[in-house]
């Protein structure tokens, strides 16, 4: 509640305004909390549970109407409706990496919210910084109308704190200028190299290629098996000295290669090979864990977000409207994922429902206590 008063409400105050701003931040939370996907749902859902809200708010004219919830949803800065987020999520970020004693990996990635781009709107396009270890969001940047996910970075990167954390970025974060912001943030980078970066790669490439049946070749292997497929992998890591230019990209100490190859039922797929630079002295291991926990936030971010809260198949797609409700989202997914008091280790799904449900379990997962 200290983060959301720090929040500007949007509505002129002479045009009179009939449900406190606050109010309706913590009810739209508690309903998307509360498996509501839709402002529809959330509304309903709140007039539903008017009178438990009432232990908690005053809601001194009522449950504001699906009209207001919009509104407000489309006029709210986002810019500061994220400077919150990053703000609460880094104290819970920190207590539970001291529990956990977690060094942290960061994954920064992009999703296309698909639903957006409806009634003449262009489909947003939103880039997400991910705590791959505790499967929390840390914050999130729009792309901006006809640019990429190269503006976007940056400025999600400068607003987070990265020091002592490897940032893992794909091939489209792959520049000189996004490493140097990592390492003067005293961050650590791996970085996966594309065509996009030609000399670099060719560099590369050279490298294993001269290197290859050489000794001092760190190299893992792996294979993994289930759902009806088998996965091979061969992490391999050489030193970057003499290869990677340094003013370039500042404390390159690792190349790395990954090639792997899928068999489903009775089809195999051809070799994909995927290079990789860092500033940190990773092993083969290390290289390979790292790359499956960065893919990783397909299935543990992207595809929750749009199976367990339909984030895709929402059509709100006026003014600020798109991003905050995905911020929202987010904000439910990691107060889920902090919650570590559920015994049985309920599916996110379930976990969701828990909270609609059941109105101890929702208060137990965000915390609050009754006033009266």
């Amino acid at each position: 509640m200290s983060y959301l008063d720090e929040i500007d409400d949007p509505r002129k105050p002479s045009n009179g305004t009939l449900h406190d701003f606050r109010e309706i931040l913590v009810i739209l939370i508690a309903a998307v909390l509360s498996d509501c996907d839709t402002v529809e749902d959330i509304t309903f859902w709140a007039r539903t549970k008017q009178a438990w809200l009432r232990r908690f708010l005053v809601l001194k004219n009522g449950i504001p109407s699906e009209e207001t919830f919009l509104r407000i949803l489309r006029a709210l800065d986002p810019k500061q409706f994220e400077n919150m987020f990053r703000r609460w999520v880094g104290g819970v970020v920190g207590a539970l990496s001291d529990d956990a004693g977690l060094a942290g990996t960061i994954a920064i990635d992009g999703k296309t919210v698909r639903g957006s781009g409806s009634g003449g709107e262009s489909a947003i396009h939103m880039v997400s910084a991910f705590a791959t270890e505790l499967g929390l969001v840390l914050g999130q940047e729009k792309v901006a109308a006809k640019s990429n996910e190269i503006t976007a970075i940056p400025e999600l990167l400068e607003a987070l704190s990265i020091k002592g954390l490897l940032v893992t970025i794909d091939a489209m974060g792959c520049q000189k200028s996004i490493a140097k912001q990592i390492v003067a943030k005293k961050g650590d980078y791996l970085l996966m190299v594309k065509g996009n970066q030609p000399k670099l790669l060719e560099a590369i490439e050279t490298a294993f290629i001269d290197q290859h049946g050489v000794a001092s070749v760190d190299r893992s292997s792996l294979v993994e098996r289930g759902h009806g497929r088998t996965v091979g992998q061969i992490a391999s890591v050489l030193s970057a000295k003499g290869i990677v230019d340094l003013a370039d990209w500042p404390k390159c100490v690792t190349i790395g290669r990954i090639d792997s190859m899928r068999v489903v039922g009775d089809k195999q797929s051809d070799l994909e090979r995927r290079y990789y630079i860092s500033s940190r002295a990773l092993s083969a291991e290390q290289l390979a864990a790292a790359v499956r926990a960065h893919w990783g936030v397909e299935n543990r971010l992207h595809w929750i977000l749009d199976v367990s809260f339909s984030e895709d198949a929402s059509t709100v797609a006026k003014d600020n409207a798109p991003q905050n409700l995905s911020l929202l989202r987010k904000i439910a997914l990691n107060i889920i994922r902090a919650d570590k008091t559920d015994t049985r280790k309920s599916s996110l799904r379930l976990k969701r429902k828990g909270a609609a449900w059941d109105d101890g379990v929702r208060e137990r997962m965000l915390g609050i206590r009754a006033i009266c």
